[in-house]
């Protein structure tokens, strides 16, 4: 599916499947959508979704969505996971999977587990980049066009 889209990289195969998804979304999906409206994304694979509860209905995906606007994430949105033991067990997949593929392995968040070990209620939350907002609303092209201090200038 890359090649059809002219997507050309170097050992395609060794990629997972997460990781086609993402390079199809990127650069196939991302730039045509919410061209004339705002563009809701959801239903994103529960792999996709490290820190979402999983749908209850079809536990595949995840509650989780994205906004897109002329091309532009500008929102990323996720019903909160609270369970402890789910969260650890991700965790410890996801540095499975990184040793598998000779990536280092990341330290297991503590102080989150025990916060979610406290008690969480059920919640949501949604990031909202008015960066982006402000990229769409002047014109911009470059993120960087739109941030007093951006990290090539720190």
């Amino acid at each position: 599916a890359l090649t059809r889209f002219n997507i050309d990289i170097d050992d395609a195969h060794t990629l997972s499947v997460d990781d086609l998804l993402q390079l199809l979304f990127s650069f196939v999906v991302e730039p045509a959508i919410g061209q004339q409206q705002p563009c809701f994304i959801h239903g994103f694979p529960a792999s996709q979704a490290a820190l979402a509860k999983l749908n209850r209905t079809d536990p595949r995906t995840a509650d989780r969505f994205e906004v897109y606007f002329r091309g532009a994430e500008l929102a990323n949105g996720f019903y909160e996971l609270s369970d402890v033991d789910e969260q650890r067990q991700r965790f410890v997949r996801d540095n499975q999977l990184r040793a598998r593929m000779n990536y280092p392995q990341l330290p297991v968040d503590e102080h989150l587990l025990s916060a979610l070990a406290q008690g969480l209620p059920d919640c949501a939350g949604v990031a909202l980049g008015i960066d982006r907002l402000l990229m769409l609303q002047i014109g911009a092209t470059h993120i960087e066009q739109v941030l007093n201090f951006p990290v090539s200038r720190a």
